[in-house]
């Protein structure tokens, strides 16, 4: 088969400005729904799965956030440990989180971070687990819109350090390293898995690479927790994260190193 000599994906013009602009969406979203242009909370999350985001609003932990502008999503907000906290639901994959956090950095959110669901590819990995990514294999498409082609893209370092410092006390273990970004959960094969295990790849997710290449065009503090809860070879229970309580203190964990973040750069 041959290639096209031009593939757009891989050819996106990096140096050029997009003519459709978030700030451009919220101000139509504020005049349709008579939205008053207020600030939004500075630390934001994106909720893959939407169960956190389910589990505060039905406990009346958070309420619905009235300056949050979109089309797409609403914003429940609260406060923990007196830090004042954005949560968005069921923001799944690369695409559609990158789409919200454009939109919440145009807002002016400060540090946005996706907790994702995830899978173990480390056989070593326990179940379950959190990984805070250092690096992000780009197996999907929405980073090559704000990145050259390459084959991994950095977290920015800042927060995750912050991040993997807090969740050490959250309750599961915590791991560092590389995790695989794909579009297509439904075509991992066993020669990606066994390939990925051996250049120590721990987990495979939908977000990270898309929202560390957002990072790094933008100079964004976004950081990722996965929380790896099954694998193809893991015979217990699949998809069991420990319980909402557990989920809610890593939750609060997550806004805490949002929260040193911005304190380490109000000092500096």
């Amino acid at each position: 088969m041959t290639l096209p000599s031009k593939i757009p994906l891989l050819s996106h013009p990096l140096d050029q400005d997009s003519v459709f602009r978030p700030d451009s969406l919220l101000a139509a979203v504020r005049a349709v729904r008579a939205i008053a242009e207020r600030p939004i909370p500075r630390i934001c999350v994106l909720d893959f799965d939407g169960d956190l985001t389910d589990w505060l609003v039905r406990g009346g932990r958070a309420s619905r956030a009235k300056a949050w502008a979109c089309f797409h999503t609403s914003m429940q907000e609260l406060a923990l440990d007196g830090v004042a906290a954005g949560v968005i639901g069921r923001t799944i994959g690369g695409p559609y989180a990158v789409l919200i956090a454009e939109q919440l950095l145009a807002s002016g959110a400060e540090v946005i971070v996706g907790l994702t669901s995830a899978g173990r590819v480390a056989t070593e990995l326990p179940i379950p687990s959190l990984v805070v990514p250092e690096r992000a294999l780009r197996d999907e498409g929405t980073s090559f819109h704000y990145l050259a082609p390459g084959r991994e893209v950095d977290a920015p370092g800042p927060i995750g350090t912050a991040l993997a410092s807090e969740l050490l006390h959250a309750g599961l273990p915590v791991a560092r390293g590389t995790i695989w970004t794909t579009d297509a959960p439904y075509r991992e094969t066993a020669a990606q898995l066994e390939e990925h295990a051996a250049a120590g790849v721990l987990a495979v997710e939908m977000q990270a690479a898309s929202l560390f290449a957002l990072a790094a065009a933008k100079n964004a503090q976004i950081g990722i927790v996965a929380h790896v809860t099954n694998a193809v070879d893991f015979e217990g229970p699949p998809f069991e994260k420990g319980g909402d309580e557990l989920s809610f203190e890593i939750l609060r964990r997550v806004v805490r190193a949002g929260a040193r973040v911005l304190d380490a750069k109000a000092g500096a």
